[in-house]
């Protein structure tokens, strides 16, 4: 998947487009195709220092220039306040690809082409650029210019800071105020020249568009310089690591063996897109805390999101178990089932690591689906011995009541949650005490998550021969199941969204796509007319290409377009913004009442074209509501990659044995 001149060399369409690589450990490296730094996350090094959170901005970028045949061509380019650009670098780019995630930018000047890959180290805060000249008939000095700072990624950093570089020969350390980590920036070849400049009003059009403060300074601590010929190759490395980074060659073999291991995973039939999927998934596996207590989570998104508990669960299967990752997927199920607290799994974890916040009442019923299809893939005894107990108390936890009110209702069997202020649901936005979509009651897809909880426990107390457990979940299941019918809309043939509503007899009669969980998930307790009728609502309201719609655009509350300041979008979160990630429920659901797998897969493949549009290689949070359908939210989400990937794969199965 190459762009060519005619997105590279036109502004808006290069610096629209972005990149990604990361380290494993929540640090990451990204940017725009056109070279300039649109967010204030976008960088060449941000750390984790406290993996997977406590991220920190050290490298913002890398500037790049050249001498050739006795011409100046500069390589970058940069926004700035009011809208100026410079250097305009990227009318020089011929080509942007990336190959086994990794981004590759080649250069034409004059008749030389000049080649930039970007990539870092696995499980450690490195960072390397990588240029080699493939063309060329005379020598070419190349310049790189490092522009950083040292600041929390959310932040911006305005005015001086008290940085210091010190260095010689090849390579230089820079120290920022006590308490701030140390880094080191090196070449493989030639020389480093200290500077001291300070580069001011840097614009990040995304942070402007967003309503959120825009500027940046940036620090320039040197310049280092070196000389190539065709077929040579320079490393730049820039590293918080206290050792020597590995060398860059080896990095590089391992990162592209990493991804053709996961390519190898997938069915043979699988198209190159799906193989940047399995590529991308990897992206969002993260160490939690120190290497030596093998806890292992997901990132739900970048470049914002840290790991998140519902995230989690619902991405698991896609990101490890359709992939193989068989002992990826138990770490991360034993890191999580250590957070369960009266119950309940904890809905994220904070930016500085140490708060765990559960207002969620679907992330530990999610944690169930995930125990499940990892059990069905691989015989693992042991894990299910170490986790039935947690699940157990779960089931117990919410049938006699926990936190926000999360109770199974002895009148019908369902589950009631929610209490005023409170969101908890996937439908969560929350834009200082008002939430926008509180949806307390019996939601939907939190009562067909919890039938399915009760038979995923039913199951695994009968592989463990604990009638006790079992008799405890048929009963609380059979309950449930008869008061599942109290969710069927007759006037309009579909699902209602919320049941009992505050506690009430009300119901909410919105079309969201909540309802479509109660067809894809393993147990349905509709009928098979109920069950198609739920399909056809939400293909005739809510399917887009990209995902569906949070609420039909028939609806007096929809909002079709998923921007402006934190209050607009908040307010449009959840009411008809896209969200790509359910396009996997969807075509699951579609081939349950239709048995027509390779329709159903065709439901997935416009995403094709998306990995080529926003982040390359990966699928994006959120949608406009409205077509075109923008790409918005977290360029990179965790449950988007895994829902469409997992889908695809267990479709193709389908076709292949039907």
């Amino acid at each position: 998947m190459t762009l060519g001149r005619d997105i590279c060399g036109d502004w808006n369409a290069a610096v629209g487009r972005e990149w990604l690589v990361t380290n494993g450990l929540g640090g990451y490296a990204c940017g725009t195709v056109g070279g300039a730094n649109t967010r204030r996350y976008h960088g060449f090094l941000i750390a984790s220092l406290k993996p997977p959170v406590e991220r920190k901005l050290l490298v913002a970028k890398v500037d790049l220039s050249v001498d050739y045949l006795g011409w100046p061509y500069y390589l970058a380019a940069n926004e700035f306040s009011g809208g100026a650009v410079d250097p305009h670098g990227f009318v020089h780019l011929e080509s942007f690809t990336s190959v086994h995630g990794v981004p590759i930018w080649r250069y034409a000047v004059a008749d030389a082409l000049l080649e930039q890959r970007i990539f870092m180290a696995p499980g450690a805060n490195t960072s390397y650029l990588r240029l080699e000249v493939l063309r060329a008939s005379a020598p070419m000095a190349v310049r790189l210019k490092p522009l950083v700072t040292s600041r929390d990624y959310h932040a911006q950093g305005r005015g001086t800071q008290p940085l210091q570089a010190t260095g010689a020969g090849n390579r230089c350390t820079v120290k920022a105020a006590d308490g701030e980590p140390l880094y080191r920036l090196s070449v493989s070849s030639g020389e480093y020249a200290t500077a001291d400049t300070w580069y001011w009003n840097f614009l990040h059009r995304e942070e402007f568009a967003r309503g959120l403060d825009a500027l940046e300074d940036l620090w320039e601590p040197g310049t280092f310089t070196a000389e190539l010929t065709a077929g040579q190759a320079l490393f730049f490395t820039a590293t918080a690591e206290s050792s020597e980074p590995p060398a860059a060659d080896d990095i590089l073999a391992i990162v592209i063996a990493r991804s053709q291991n996961l390519v190898a995973a997938l069915p043979k039939s699988a198209p190159p897109w799906v193989q940047m999927l399995a590529t991308a998934s990897d992206q969002f596996i993260v160490q939690r805390g120190e290497k030596s207590a093998a806890t292992v989570s997901v990132i739900a998104g970048y470049p914002w999101f840290a790991d998140w508990g519902r995230d989690t669960m619902i991405a698991l299967p896609g990101l490890t178990t359709v992939l193989g990752r068989f002992d990826t997927a138990a770490a991360i199920l034993r890191t999580y089932a250590g957070f369960v607290d009266r119950g309940m799994l904890p809905n994220r974890f904070s930016d500085a690591g140490d708060t765990l916040e559960y207002n969620t009442a679907d992330a530990t019923l999610w944690l169930f689906q995930a125990v499940s299809e990892h059990l069905d893939a691989k015989r693992d005894p042991e894990l299910l011995r170490d986790l039935f107990p947690t699940l157990a108390a779960i089931i117990h936890a919410h049938a006699e009541g926990t936190r926000y009110g999360i109770q199974v209702d002895s009148h019908d069997g369902l589950l009631r949650a929610g209490e005023p202020g409170s969101q908890l649901t996937w439908m969560d936005a929350q834009h200082g005490d008002h939430v926008v979509t509180p949806r307390i009651g019996k939601p939907v897809e939190i009562n067909a998550l919890w039938l399915n909880a009760l038979e995923v426990t039913v199951r695994l107390a009968g592989r463990l021969r604990n009638s006790a457990e079992k008799r405890f979940c048929q009963a609380l299941l059979k309950r449930a199941a008869d008061g599942f019918a109290r969710f069927w809309n007759a006037e309009r043939s579909c699902l209602f969204d919320v049941i009992d509503v505050d506690g009430s007899t009300a119901q909410d009669a919105s079309v969201r796509p909540n309802q479509i969980f109660a067809v894809s998930l393993p147990h349905c307790v509709l009928p098979q007319e109920q069950m198609r009728a739920v399909v056809d609502t939400c293909a005739r309201e809510l399917l887009t290409s990209y995902g569906l719609r949070s609420l039909s655009a028939a609806d007096p509350a929809y909002v079709g377009h998923y921007s402006g300041n934190a209050w607009q979008r908040d307010g449009a979160y959840h009411q008809g913004t896209v969200w790509s990630w359910l396009l996997g429920p969807f075509s699951r659901a579609h081939y349950r009442v239709y048995g027509d797998a390779s329709q159903a897969q065709s439901f997935l493949t416009p995403i094709a074209q998306h990995l080529a549009a926003a982040c390359i290689g990966s699928v994006s949070e959120v949608f406009d509501g409205d077509a075109p359908h923008i790409a918005r939210g977290c360029f990179a989400q965790a449950w988007s990659v895994a829902e469409i990937l997992r889908s695809w794969v267990y479709l193709d199965r389908k076709i292949s044995k039907p």
